[in-house]
């Protein structure tokens, strides 16, 4: 039965990569080509052939194809040359957080330089302080983000993976320095007004402080 929910997910990737959609963000906007969504359809893809690999070796070799091709079209239209990073979408100038997922998702090896440049832009462009902003584009959306901590924390698990864990320390005591009294994390953080936003407390928040808790604690596992 978990083998055919593992299909299921593959023929729904199959039949659905090449449409636009609204992103992880949910922006209120026309459909676009959004990199993290082509990333997660790969993820998907890359996982279910592991899996197969672990225990039943049934993948079929298209999964195989179609892994390449997702990874073939995220590489030739999600890489903006001229901004020299991955964008948010195919064929945009803005900065998106969640491009990180390139590189931690494993579509891009941590040595790649197109996935050293993207976690820099995003240190340039996305970082204020102690806290990473998932974008400064038009959301379609009334009113202004502060920093996501989810962002936060998947800066400080790209900056483990390229080695520099100094500066991932860093930004993780800087972040843990947020939590309040009651030891929730909120979903955003103000840097302006140094208060929380959103919602609180959100799971996905804990989530990412545990996870880049542990790369922290090894990071030669990656």
């Amino acid at each position: 039965e978990h083998w055919k929910l593992v299909e299921s997910m593959v023929l729904a990737v199959s039949r659905s990569w090449r449409q636009p959609d609204h992103s992880i963000w949910e922006i209120r906007k026309a459909p676009r080509h959004h990199v993290y969504s082509k990333v997660m359809c790969w993820v998907a893809v890359d996982r279910a052939i592991d899996l197969s690999s672990v225990f039943l070796d049934r993948a079929p070799s298209s999964w195989h194809e179609l892994r390449t091709t997702i990874a073939e079209d995220i590489l030739a239209n999600g890489w903006n040359e001229s901004r020299g990073c991955f964008t948010s979408a195919y064929g945009s100038d803005d900065v998106d957080a969640s491009a990180l997922s390139i590189g931690l998702s494993g579509l891009l090896a941590p040595d790649d330089s197109r996935f050293v440049s993207a976690v820099a832009t995003v240190e340039t462009e996305l970082r204020h302080g102690p806290t990473v902003h998932r974008y400064f584009e038009d959301d379609g959306l009334p009113g202004r983000d502060g920093g996501f901590h989810l962002m936060t924390c998947w800066l400080v698990d790209s900056l483990v993976l390229l080695g520099r864990l100094d500066d991932a320390r860093a930004l993780f005591d800087q972040l843990t320095a947020l939590v309040g009294d009651t030891g929730l994390m909120s979903e955003e953080f103000d840097p302006e007004s140094g208060r929380g936003l959103g919602n609180f407390p959100t799971a996905y928040s804990h989530a990412g402080l545990i996870s880049s808790a542990v790369r922290l604690s090894e990071p030669s596992l990656r």
